[in-house]
């Protein structure tokens, strides 16, 4: 059975970290809570429902985290135009088929997203599937999108490509190997350090290590 290739999409196919983080500032702005944008970049990659608490603790999250949920689907779609796909992200694709892997583009962003970014990627023929928010009950760091991308593809042996700490925390969590890209803004260091085996400066540099990559069943 060819081998999976999980691929996040939002950072690392499409340049939407730095969208997303000043999206929530606003949401979190119009409920009069105030919180750095650094510190939301930092939780940038998680879904809302761990990003609300991380970020501004659970007392917002008990009082607000709908309402501000809510803002930032509002916020981000004003701003979802600018957005772009990362420089590479065809090629990659194309490559990645190429080299016999079975694509599953796994994100868990909202359904007319995704949408907006298959259209932006040109990716409906090239990806075996994908997933979305509608798929999943627990976002990153927790591994339920990486499992359900490996129920669409057949459960095969996997490796898991992301941009930030919290994909590769959820793939060690469910015992695969990852690698990460910088394009979302995170450090080589801490990605390393919270489980990637490989960081690529980007996606030029992982498109010639495809036929390389490291991969493994879920534990």
């Amino acid at each position: 059975m060819s081998p999976v290739l999980v691929l996040d999409m939002d950072g690392t196919l499409v340049d939407t970290n730095y969208h997303h983080a000043i999206a929530w500032f606003r949401a979190f702005r119009r409920s009069d809570v105030t919180v750095p944008v650094w510190r939301i970049h930092r939780a940038i990659g998680m879904g809302g429902d761990q990003l609300v608490p991380t970020v501004a603790g659970d007392d917002v999250e008990e009082r607000l985290g709908d309402t501000v949920r809510d803002a930032w689907k509002k916020e981000v779609d004003a701003i979802l135009g600018e957005v772009c796909a990362i420089e590479g992200a065809r090629e990659l694709l194309e490559a990645a088929r190429d080299a016999g892997y079975v694509v599953v583009l796994a994100s868990s962003g909202k359904p007319d997203h995704v949408d907006r970014y298959l259209d932006l990627l040109d990716a409906r023929e090239l990806a075996h599937d994908w997933t979305t928010s509608a798929d999943v009950s627990e976002t990153k760091p927790e591994p339920n999108l990486i499992e359900v991308a490996l129920q669409k593809a057949g459960e095969a042996e996997a490796v898991v490509v992301g941009d930030s700490v919290w994909d590769c925390q959820a793939a060690q969590r469910i015992g695969l190997p990852s690698v990460a890209v910088r394009t979302g803004g995170f450090g080589e260091r801490e990605l390393l350090d919270n489980g990637a085996s490989r960081v690529y400066d980007d996606l030029a540099q992982l498109r010639a290590d495809l036929p390389g990559l490291p991969t493994g069943k879920p534990k």
